[in-house]
């Protein structure tokens, strides 16, 4: 048996230090990679292939394709903020000819889809060509790639145009199968993200507020394409709601696209707009080499605008992962005292969480405003506790196809009793000095005057909630009942009812910063918080993606349902969450 454990000892040994050896090689790649000088010769093309990538608020400046450090089943991200610096710089640079768009995969909520699109519609106003290929388009990316000159399809390729739904899972049956009980607690008719765990399908409330704003949303997309197309919008209604976009044939001819081809042929094309012959080579670069040029960079000014980035669930405590109640007071109360910091702007792209934590965040920021100009910027979703943390703001601002609101509290708490009792045989007794000492406990029933303080706390909680906005918004608390209730509103519902304030992106929201902190000609904006360490970054990726791959192999056709049990462990105390982790497609 020693034998044995020694050769195990030294097999984990060896695999420790080629997978550290591994790790130190890619580093000094990348970190080789990041030094290098890069220049733009003429005539050169830039490439966005966003094929099979997910857009997110910001990567590294220095990105690094982790999948390819061994394929553990991640999905390789892109930073808005990259590509939007990207474009700027080749609408700037004489010697970038065009761009060539491949998108057809791409996956991004609405709105930073919708900001990313308005960039390069503002690079074409250059002169510049902007050619999007495709082998497959879902709507999302073809909702992208619309805004190009000219959009080609592979001849035995296939376009998603068919409308948005909104997909849920519900566990009432999976609870009844394991005998346990959700106990929920919750004020208003429209909060409805505790219904997965205590219903078999949605409630009415929830299917209009879903349907409205999936309707909005879909019209955001269907008007982009249609005035980019210029197809006339009730043309392309009739052609999703009938999906009538079947084959490739018929695609060209509703003219959804261009053309029909194969990617050499969108090669011959390049050439041809480059004025090359059959055998000359494209100049191409991409979004990280294009961004160390030092184009298109902030202007070097003292004044600062603080962009922070609030992007995750809300949470007590501290953490990179998530909106993180500790980090993030620290990281905001830095700025307050930071002369250089002009203003802040806090770009928002939650669906809330814990209200607890979202309270201790609102009063951070509301102290913060005291001092400087705070601009809300909403991303794809601003709802719940991720509304509350906009509502101290001087100025909210959203895109239409934003989902924002959900303004309510719910509580939730699970009495296992009969998992632990009849499925797996086990009992509990205890030992108490007080009435209430074992509450909550998840091992037996809810007591009625239990029940009545755990409900008690959460009709608090949302007072605290209404006040905060009523506050923020300078609205009479009977204004707004109407409108909270956690109902869910789309961007452009939001600013009609008055929750929000102005329909922008988060470019609107740093013009309007700088100028409420009077330096609209001298100022350059900064990013909070700061980006980890290549290696720091490394390790995350790497041990989320074994943990990823891990669970999915682990749990296989029921991961969905893994992800939402997790979920339930993390919600504790009183929530402010929008309904559901609905996917649009």
């Amino acid at each position: 048996m020693k034998f044995l454990s020694n050769v195990l000892a030294v097999i984990v040994g060896l695999l420790v230090f080629w997978v550290m050896a591994f790790f130190i090689i890619a580093g000094i790649v990348a970190i080789s990679a990041a030094d290098e000088k890069v220049s733009i010769d003429k005539n050169t093309v830039l490439i966005l292939n966003l094929d099979g990538k997910s857009i997110v608020e910001r990567t590294s400046d220095d990105e690094f394709d982790f999948s390819m450090l061994g394929g553990f089943g991640g999905t390789s991200t892109v930073g808005l903020i990259q590509l939007k610096r990207a474009i700027a710089t080749a609408k700037e640079n004489d010697n970038i000819s065009g761009i060539y768009l491949k998108a057809g995969l791409v996956n991004g909520g609405q709105a930073m889809l919708k900001e990313l699109r308005e960039a390069l519609a503002e690079f074409k106003e250059s002169d510049k060509f902007v050619v999007s290929y495709g082998e497959i388009y879902t709507e999302p990316g073809y909702y992208l790639s619309s805004v190009a000159d000219e959009i080609y399809l592979n001849p035995q390729g296939m376009l998603e145009l068919n409308g948005l739904g909104a997909e849920m899972v519900f566990l009432k049956g999976f609870f009844e199968k394991i005998e346990v009980e959700p106990v929920v607690f919750r004020v208003g008719d429209f909060k409805s993200a505790v219904e997965p765990f205590i219903m078999e399908k949605m409630s009415e409330e929830s299917r209009l507020q879903t349907t409205a704003y999936l309707n909005d949303l879909n019209e955001v997309m269907l008007a982009a394409i249609s005035e980019s197309r210029s197809i006339p919008i009730a043309e392309l209604r009739n052609i999703s709601q009938h999906m009538l976009g079947q084959s490739t044939k018929d695609v060209l001819n509703l003219k959804l696209v261009d053309g029909l081809s194969y990617d050499d042929e969108i090669m011959a094309l390049l050439r041809e707009k480059l004025e090359l012959s059959e055998d000359d080579k494209i100049e191409t670069i991409n979004v990280t080499q294009i961004n160390k040029t030092g184009g298109s960079t902030n202007r070097l000014s003292k004044n600062r605008i603080a962009v922070v980035l609030a992007d995750g669930d809300i949470v007590s405590g501290t953490g990179e992962e998530s909106i993180a109640s500790e980090t993030f007071l620290q990281e905001i109360r830095k700025l307050k005292k930071n002369k250089d910091i002009k203003a802040v702007v806090l770009r928002i792209n939650s669906p809330g969480g814990s209200a607890m934590a979202s309270e201790v965040i609102w009063r951070e920021l509301s102290e913060l405003k005291k001092e400087k100009p705070l601009i809300a910027s909403m991303s794809n979703v601003a709802a719940s506790g991720g509304y509350y943390i906009a509502a101290p703001a001087d100025t909210i601002l959203a895109q239409p196809n934003t989902i924002t609101g959900s303004i309510g509290i719910f509580g939730m708490w699970f009495n296992a009793k009969g998992l632990l009792n009849n499925k797996l045989g086990i009992t509990t007794d205890v030992v108490k000095t007080g009435e209430f000492s074992d509450f909550p406990s998840a091992t037996r029933d809810m007591r009625p005057e239990e029940e009545a303080i755990f409900q008690r706390m959460v009709e608090e909680g949302y007072e605290t909630f209404l006040s905060r906005v009523t506050e923020g918004r300078q609205m009479s608390k009977e204004e707004l009942l109407p409108l909270a209730s956690g109902r869910v509103w789309s961007g452009v519902q939001a600013q009609q009812n008055g929750l929000v304030d102005l329909l922008g992106g988060l470019e609107e929201a740093i013009e309007i910063a700088a100028a409420k902190a009077e330096v609209a000609d001298d100022y350059r904006v900064v990013y909070y918080p700061e980006q980890k360490s290549f290696f720091e970054k490394l390790l995350s990726e790497f041990s989320r993606d074994v943990q990823l791959a891990y669970s999915r192999l682990k749990w296989g056709m029921t991961y969905e349902i893994y992800q939402q049990v997790e979920k339930i462990k993390r919600m504790e105390g009183v929530m402010a969450r929008m309904p559901f982790d609905a996917e649009i497609r």
